[in-house]
């Protein structure tokens, strides 16, 4: 089974997970990736500041990005 790594962005700070998660699949790997990122969007969205931007990556055994979820807070004045 493929291994994936996730990494989380807030800003400049950065932090990839040391040890690897198997998943069946891309698409399972997708899931829970999604799943994971709706556990803590409540939580990120309450502390999220003006011109700012959060990402949760998943890595693929490479720690190359495979899928990307970005939530950007935007002044637009």
């Amino acid at each position: 089974m493929p291994l994936f790594f996730f990494r989380i962005r807030n800003g400049p700070y950065s932090g990839c997970a040391d040890q690897a998660t198997e998943f069946a699949d891309r698409d399972s790997a997708w899931k829970e990736m999604t799943s994971v990122c709706a556990d803590m969007t409540a939580g990120l969205a309450r502390k999220l500041q003006e011109n700012s931007e959060w990402q949760m990556e998943l890595l693929d055994e490479a720690k190359e990005p495979v899928f990307r979820i970005r939530i950007v807070a935007e002044t637009l004045d």
